[in-house]
């Protein structure tokens, strides 16, 4: 467009043709009609008719023509599905000389190119050496391995996200990169499965087989489903090296586990004892801490239990009454939650400093329901001011009571059994009862003997068994036990001394408090499915003449026997030998899985090469359970740290603040979210697994029910929904779906829709700490496509909390998350695709690039999209470096779609129209594309190769086979097209177009290309603008920009906006809008914010947060009027200026 001086713009009066020397590109949509026309007139009578037609159908029930009904919400069109049809055997290439779709497909993008890339060994550490960039270092990491009971959950998904971002980058970079693949055995949680299907199957328990038959079946069930998770993470596009899979079970990794086991006992650092531990009655084992449920209980609360036909009440304190002996008239009242361990107390304790009872000192009890005489006992840890001051110390069934009775020398007494029925030793009239059964009748019994004094509700914290749903109970169990004070004051020293790194820092006061307050690790586990314990009990035989068993460890069976020899003096053939039932603690051998899974204990070339780990990255609910527990081990057994760097994210959660669970319904696999799924295809997915009837029900009502429904969403997209900017790096993530029952169609854009500051839902937020939702401001997830990994796996990114700083977000915060934003960010990819369609298509046939340092821009909007490519490149090394993905999907985010598609492309596409095309904006073009695919590639990995295996190569270069492992862009090699001064010009051009755009908007010029003017009060300033106006003329969407000297008064009847204290911007207005109607329009819009903004001076918010937010939006609206108002000022003065229609 031609730049014309001020002498060519003479003012011009209303209703007059243009001047000749400005002739705008669009002649006919700048004439307009004269003020008052009939036509106006016309219009506005037509829609006054329409809104008469429309209530008149409101008013009969009538849905108008085109309208979803009331209520509904916006129905989804779904988009053409392209398939790739073309004939390829898995592990060749994808057939890239055909054209591209017209339209972004991800079954499209994503087919055939996973097996290409494993067949191609582009996974495998032994080909990055080949690499021309290689670096010559390495970078390994292990999955954390999931249980192989059955699927991935969108929990494994945002780890898988994380790990194979990190992953490529590094293998792009040039480092010799190992991502071990692996699963978990799971003793507790494999067996109950197969436990559920045998009896589903064939009504049999596992103690009606063999332990070797269940066994076989266990294995048989593994072969059968274990490979499941494979098949996920391949749908993921994890590059893990699958010739190196590990799973806990295998028989590299039983060594292992027995060398850890053996090594450990020799050191001390394991022994056998009879101490309290967690018990599951239902399971009939002991369990771990992590599998603990801590329910809180505000008061009275009735709950059903594994075989209890009616619910137990708990969330009361009774209050008992102890007589004194020898005082008729004397007793001491306690209180407690658990009546039926009554028949197992064995004292009662006071405050030594608690007067009511100094009179009692030494004095004894009648126990209330055996008249046996208990002693009455002084401790300081009794609290005075709590209930009566008195409690009753059951030392076999409360590890308080135990510390307690230890100290007094009290003898405990163990009266309920592993199945949770009560022992003999609470008489004939109790055992064998169900222990609720007996709580019910040891109340009854003593209300009869007069000693019950009441009952009231009492806020407790209840143990459940996470896998069960049972109450927990302590008993007393003979079990091996780690000794982990030692190994525990190593890790607490590791991270105090910056050895080892928690990202997020704040972990490290958790990590601190735990080891400082570490106890003994129970590892003992009564289960058949697992690592049986290599130890052997000597039979009829007692350690050194004293009455404990004879236990001696060994890694075979003939080592043990050897040692029991020497340690009994008797020959080896004289002896019996049985080998301990039990199997270890799933955690035990999880924890070895960073060295283990490289061939530990042998020296293998892995191990050597690959530990420690470079990184271990995984959900910050595992970082005590697991992280803790592997580098306890880890530094026990190799004289290392298994890692140097922990990176933790937030954990996902259901829209009740709850972990992801098969049984509560909660669970989507990952390929239904990618590839789409109705809901009754979620159900006969439950019917087919191993719940029983009552968990059935209940996760079918949790897939239905609108507050806890599975999330839908699609890979590039949900992994930026995770990893957003903004998000809370202690949050977890919650999901829920408001009111879309309909399971999950297809795929869902979730890349940049975090937001902080939205008015948040009605969903509690989570006790474990806040938590994403989905707001039920916008459309549901459930119901909507979502489309492709690429894109969940961007979303996630784009959320990764785990590396965020306070800097970013203020931990403890709620984020909601608006579904509209999800929907109306999903054009992410699609954008992508047509920006390289466009590319491709301006390239054209023999189009030969540049190498990229011989690049030169020819013209400065060329040179601006080259720098800003460089300053992207340059926040992805950042953020990659720093372990930071929101850095990098915003970079990314921001350079596709608003430097490159919003700005560049449009800028550009006039400058193509010219015959010849120029040569310059077709390199620059290709410069974009191959770079930024490269820069996408971590992210968005299937996306990515598909465009740039379609991009012509660069002439002698040592082109990569695939983009996997391609050079990534450095700040280095980029760096000379760096210039932040150009950028800093062309922000104010960028603001010149806000403007400009706003004006067009308020005066509604919707076809009209109004010539421009920019003034500046500063000599020299709008020299800046001089190398941009054809560029801002097409961006703006305006006809030709000219510049206004200083002190050079603007034309009459242009419109004037401000771009900053010295820079004003003006836009021709006359013959291009009808003063009289737009005056109506803006009335109509004032009188709707006043209203508005009348409302929020009327509402004072109850917290800080909103009053926040109240202002914000005050300002926003009183601008906003402030603007109508000055643009109705305008468009009367326009009216003044109006000649008469005889005039014209």
């Amino acid at each position: 467009m031609p730049h014309s001086p001020l002498a060519s713009l003479p003012c011009r009066c209303w209703g007059l043709r243009p001047s000749q020397a400005l002739r705008r590109s669009h002649p006919l949509s700048t004439q307009s009609a004269p003020c008052g026309s009939s036509l106006s007139r016309r219009n506005h009578e037509a829609k006054q008719k329409r809104q008469r037609e429309k209530q008149m159908a409101l008013e009969a029930g009538i849905t108008p023509k085109g309208k979803a009904p009331a209520g509904s919400s916006k129905a989804w069109t779904p988009k053409e599905v392209v398939l790739y049809e073309v004939p390829t055997e898995p592990g060749e290439k994808k057939d890239v000389y055909r054209l591209l779709p017209p339209a972004y497909s991800p079954r499209y993008v994503e087919a055939a190119w996973y097996s290409w890339w494993v067949r191609e060994g582009f996974f495998k550490p032994e080909y990055q050496t080949k690499l021309p960039q290689a670096t010559g270092e390495t970078f390994s990491m292990c999955i954390p391995p999931p249980n192989v009971t059955g699927s991935l959950h969108i929990g494994h998904a945002l780890t898988v996200a994380i790990q194979d971002a990190l992953v490529r980058w590094h293998r792009m970079r040039g480092d010799q990169v190992l991502w071990i693949p692996g699963s978990d055995h799971a003793g507790i949680a494999t067996q109950a499965v197969v436990e559920k299907q045998l009896w589903k199957e064939r009504g049999m328990r596992r103690h009606e087989l063999s332990r070797e038959k269940f066994l076989r079946e266990v294995w048989k069930w593994k072969d059968e489903k274990g490979g499941e998770i494979s098949e996920q993470l391949q749908a993921l596009g994890a590059s893990l090296d699958w010739d190196r899979e590990c799973f806990t079970m295998d028989a590299g990794f039983s060594v292992a586990v027995t060398e850890a086991f053996v090594r450990l006992y020799e050191a001390g650092l394991l022994y056998r004892s009879q101490q309290l531990v967690n018990w599951s009655c239902t399971l009939r084992s002991a369990i771990s801490d992590i599998e603990v449920e801590s329910r809180p209980l505000p008061g009275h609360t009735e709950l059903q239990l594994p075989g209890c036909p009616t619910p137990v009440s708990f969330g009361l304190l009774v209050s008992v009454a102890f007589p004194v002996d020898g005082e008729p008239d004397a007793e001491v009242v306690v209180g407690t939650t658990r009546p039926e361990t009554l028949p197992g107390d064995v004292a009662v304790a006071v405050h030594p400093d608690d007067s009511r009872y100094t009179h009692l000192h030494g004095r004894q009890l009648r126990h209330p329901l055996t008249g046996q005489l208990l002693p009455l006992i002084t401790d300081s840890t009794v609290q005075p001011h709590v209930g009566t001051g008195a409690v009753k110390v059951t030392p076999a069934h409360s590890p308080a009571d135990a510390e307690l009775g230890a100290r007094h020398g009290l003898s405990p007494l163990s009266v309920i059994a592993e199945d949770g029925t009560m022992t003999s030793l609470c008489g004939d009239w109790l055992q064998g009862l169900h222990r609720f059964v007996a709580r019910e009748k040891i109340m009854s019994a003593l209300q009869e003997r007069g000693l019950f004094r009441g009952l009231q509700n009492h806020p407790m914290v209840l143990p459940i068994c996470s896998r069960s749903g049972d109450v927990i109970e302590y008993l007393l169990k003979s079990q091996w036990f780690v000794r982990c004070r030692e190994m525990g004051n190593r890790a607490a020293q590791a991270v105090e001394s910056g050895a080892l790194e928690l990202s997020p820092s704040f972990h490290q006061k958790n990590w601190q408090h735990w080891f400082s307050h570490i106890g003994d690790w129970c590892v003992s586990r009564q289960l058949w499915w697992g690592h049986r314990i290599p130890a052997y009990l000597v039979v009829e035989e007692h350690m050194k003449g004293d009455r404990e068993d004879c236990w001696v460890v060994g890694r075979t069976e003939t080592e043990a026997r050897k040692i029991a020899a020497e340690l009994t003096g008797r020959s080896e053939a004289e002896l019996t030998l049985q080998r301990d039932p039990d199997v270890l603690d799933t955690w035990f051998s999880s924890a070895l899985f960073p060295f283990a899974a490289l061939g530990w204990p042998q020296e293998t070339p892995d191990l050597a090469r690959f530990y420690p780990l470079s990184l271990l990255e995984t959900g910050s609910d595992l970082l005590l359970f697991w992280v803790g527990r592997m580098v306890m081990l880890g530094t026990q057994l190799t004289g290392q740290l298994p890692f140097t760097k922990v990176l933790l994210h937030s954990m996902v959660r259901d829209g009740q603040g709850r972990k992801m669970s098969k049984s509560l319904g909660n669970v989507l696999d990952p390929r239904d979210i990618i590839s789409g799924v109705e809901l009754q295809v979620l159900q006969e997915k439950l019917k087919d697994g191993n719940l029983d009837s009552t968990e059935l029900a209940i996760a079918a009502a949790g897939q239905v029910s609108p507050q806890h429904l599975p999330l839908s969403a699609s890979s590039w997209q949900l992994l930026g929904f995770l990893c957003s900017p903004g998000f809370c790096p202690c949050s977890c993530v919650g999901i829920c779906h408001p009111s879309y029952p309909s399971g999950c169609r297809g795929r869902t854009s979730l890349m940049g829709s975090l937001s902080v500051g939205q008015m948040p839902c009605d969903l509690p937020c989570a006790p474990t700490g806040p938590w994403v939702s989905l707001s039920k401001g916008g459309a549901g997830i459930v119901g909507t496509p979502v489309e492709g990994w690429g894109r969940v796996k961007g979303s996630l990114c784009s959320c990764h909390p785990c590396a965020y700083s306070s800097s970013h977000s203020l931990p403890g915060g709620d984020v909601h998350l608006s579904v509209s934003e999800v929907l109306s960010s999903r054009h992410f990819c699609n954008k992508i695709w047509n920006a390289l369609r466009f590319i491709l298509n301006a390239l054209g046939e023999g189009f030969v690039p540049q190498p990229a340092e011989e690049l030169s821009p020819s013209s400065p909007t060329d040179a601006w999209i080259l720098s800003r490519l460089a300053h992207t490149a340059q926040e992805c090394e950042r953020g990659f470096l720093a372990r930071e993905l929101p850095l990098i999907t915003h970079a990314l985010h921001h350079f596709w779609l608003h430097s490159l598609c919003d700005v560049y492309l449009e800028a550009v596409k006039p400058v193509l129209s010219h015959s010849p095309h120029p040569q310059g904006p077709p390199q620059v073009l290709f410069s974009c594309a191959d770079v930024g695919l490269r820069l996408l590639a971590p992210l968005m990995p299937f996306l990515a190769e598909e465009l740039w295996q379609r991009l012509p190569p660069r002439p002698g270069s040592n082109s990569a086979p695939s983009i996997s492992v391609a050079s990534y862009p450095t700040t280095h090699s980029l760096e000379h097209w760096r210039q932040p001064a150009l950028e800093q010009h062309f922000s104010q051009v960028q603001e010149a177009v806000q403007a400009l755009r706003a004006l067009r908007a308020t005066y509604q010029l919707t076809k009209a290309r109004p010539r421009v003017l920019l003034q500046s009060s500063e000599p020299g300033e709008l020299s800046l603008f001089k190398p941009f106006l054809e560029p801002l003329a097409t961006l703006g969407h305006c006809g030709a920009v000219g510049l206004l000297p200083p002190g050079v008064v603007a034309p009459s009847g242009w419109a004037q906006a401000p771009l900053s204290n010295t820079i004003q911007v003006y836009m021709e207005l006359q013959g291009l809008v009808d003063p009289q109607a737009h005056l109506v329009l803006l009335a109509a819009r004032r009188r709707k914010l006043q209203k508005q903004l009348d409302g929020l001076m009327a509402w004072t918010p109850s917290r800080g947060e909103e009053e926040t937010k109240r202002q914000q939006r005050l300002s926003s609206l009183q601008l906003e009027l402030s603007k109508l108002d000055k643009a109705a000022s305008h468009l009367r003065q326009l009216m003044d200026a109006c000649p008469s229609p005889k005039e014209l």
